[in-house]
């Protein structure tokens, strides 16, 4: 019998073991006098965190001080300025670059004590002299189901500890600055500690971390999934998958998101999670695929996520930034091309809304849009949207500029590029959230990177494409079912029917994810098994070759494969 959907995927370290408490972590620090430096980003319990640390160094005998280095953070508008944030936009910042260190006035000048053990601690601790390297970690969600809850804790913000905590930016400014310092710094990390819960922490030491992410690097493997809530959220997730809602429905789920993403590594009893990025950040070539690396650097370019409308609403009407609106207004050097596959549609009657409507009238649009955030007056999405029936199996293109909505009843598997914090709202249905308020709307945004060619016949010819056989064997296929020249992606599907398909990475990595029948069998070419079923998303590193999939269960089976086309459109 196939198991079913696993929300905790989780790999065995090669080395070592995860340890649970801080007492197990503080036993293999070395004789004093030391310094040890605990880095990570702004959004942890610190105080209790340290505390905890502090405790347990000093049960071991030792003396201990400690340096907050968050006292030394320049004044606010300091920090502003140095990260481009002149307060011009309120929903965006152009994604900040700044090293760490210009959060703070100064960095001190650390001195080895007498005696005992120096914790110096906070963001950017590693730029400090030191003898022993921590890296202190709590996955992004936790500030996420923080913003759906209303309450963004003070400390959150880079910069600003004593204060309360902004979403844009923490968004824009503390999480590419925070990935980008913990990216520099990894290889020179001598423990992971995971503080989702900090009085009760997990940590696995540097040397063992390295060689697990080594090992995961070349072999198939799984991101730990999870989903939010939103005001248009489902029940597809909770009913079939088990997830429990946040907030009442499950709404986005994050199957893979590089950005967020993390690999549980240890068993149920202690994990770690680990962020998926570093496996890109360490092992570029070998996971992403020289010329894939080539491209996109160490950024993993395709994300896969799951859109849940079944018995939730209707997506905000939007559209995502054009190439180079994205790449001058908000930093990244790639836009948000999507692409909505329909996984399932329970109930009949359910849309995707796609494209202009033929000769659109773009100024009423605009109007509309307008009147309905200022008097709360309905639009008439029909007259300017078109609306297309939501087929299960069917893949809508969704090139950048272009607007989209999926409609209620809707379990929607997204294939996009990896940007995901770009929704250029015109219009969200008067919806209120759980607080009433009404979701940002940046339709001036909107309208500056709203693609006019894309509109009437041309809609469904480009972007509901039919299926191409590319390749066939006894009992299966590999279908091309999505692709445009300014995409630089393209998504196949492989159909099973009880047969066993041979594909090769070709030094690209592959994304899989099983839309329907019971899961397959993946089966490396070094002697590698790892199995995936319905619903699971998973990636076949660049480095892996030639491999299988063997059909599970009596069922065809689908399988959705994502990856970097050859050549990338200027």
């Amino acid at each position: 019998m196939t198991r079913s959907y696993d929300r905790h995927p989780r790999y065995a370290p090669v080395t070592g073991e995860v340890v649970r408490g801080w007492a197990a972590a503080a036993r293999s620090l070395p004789s004093a006098p030391a310094v040890l430096a605990v880095d990570g980003p702004a959004a942890l319990d610190w105080t209790a965190a340290v505390a905890g640390l502090l405790d347990a160094i000093r049960a071991e005998g030792h003396t201990t001080w400690d340096l907050d280095l968050r006292t030394y953070e320049a004044d606010w508008d300091t920090v502003r300025r140095r990260t481009g944030d002149d307060g011009c936009d309120p929903h965006y910042l152009k994604l900040a670059g700044n090293s760490i260190a210009d959060v703070y006035r100064e960095l001190p000048q650390i001195t080895l004590p007498d005696n005992g053990i120096l914790v110096v601690h906070g963001p950017g601790a590693a730029l400090l002299d030191h003898d022993v390297l921590w890296y202190a970690d709590l996955p992004k969600r936790y500030a996420e189901a923080a913003v759906a809850a209303g309450d963004l804790p003070v400390g959150v913000n880079l910069g600003r500890h004593g204060m309360p905590g902004d979403l844009r930016r923490l968004f824009y400014a503390d999480w590419p600055m925070s990935d980008g310092h913990r990216d520099a710094i990894a290889q020179r990390i001598d423990r992971w500690i995971d503080l989702r819960d900090p009085q009760d922490p997990t940590s696995l030491d540097g040397p063992a971390m390295s060689a697990t992410l080594e090992h995961l690097a070349t072999g198939p493997v799984r991101t730990r999934p999870y989903f939010n809530s939103t005001p248009w959220g489902g029940q597809w997730a909770a009913r079939e998958l088990g997830f429990s809602p946040q907030a009442g429905n499950t709404a986005l789920g994050y199957e893979l998101i590089a950005p967020e993403a993390g690999i549980l590594v240890g068993a149920p009893e202690a994990d770690v999670e680990l962020p998926f990025q570093l496996l890109c950040v360490l092992h570029p070539e070998v996971f992403l695929g020289t010329e894939v690396h080539a491209e996109f650097g160490t950024s993993f370019p395709i994300r896969f996520d799951y859109l849940d409308t079944v018995g939730g609403g209707n997506l905000s009407l939007h559209l995502h930034p054009r190439t180079e609106y994205m790449r001058e207004r908000f930093g990244w050097p790639y836009t948000q091309h999507e692409s909505y596959y329909v996984t399932a549609s329970p109930n009949s009657g359910a849309q995707v809304y796609l494209g202009l409507q033929e000769d659109a009238d773009l100024g009423l649009m605009r109007k509309q849009v307008e009147l309905a955030i200022e008097r709360g007056e309905p639009m008439e999405v029909d007259r300017f949207v078109q609306r297309h029936e939501a087929e299960p199996g069917q893949l809508y293109l969704i090139p950048a500029g272009t607007p989209h909505a999926s409609g209620a009843g809707n379990l929607v598997l997204e294939i996009s590029a990896t940007p995901y914090l770009y929704s250029l709202r015109f219009y969200d249905w008067l919806r209120r959230d759980a607080h009433g308020s009404s979701r940002p709307l940046p339709y001036d945004h909107g309208f500056a990177n709203l693609d006019r060619d894309r509109q009437g016949e041309d809609v469904v010819h480009d972007l509901i494409q039919q299926p191409r056989a590319l390749r066939t064997g006894p009992g299966w296929r590999e279908e091309l079912i999505g692709a445009l020249p300014e995409l630089w992606y393209e998504v196949r599907r492989f159909v099973l029917d009880q047969g066993t398909a041979e594909d090769n990475t070709d030094g690209r990595f592959h994304i899989l994810n099983v839309s329907a029948g019971d899961g397959v069998l993946i089966e490396t070419a070094d002697g590698r098994v790892h199995d995936l079923v319905f619903a699971e998303t998973l990636t076949v590193p660049a480095s892996v070759g030639a491999y299988r999939l063997r059909p599970l269960g009596d069922r065809p089976v689908h399988v959705v494969k994502a990856l970097v086309r050859e050549g990338r459109p200027s």
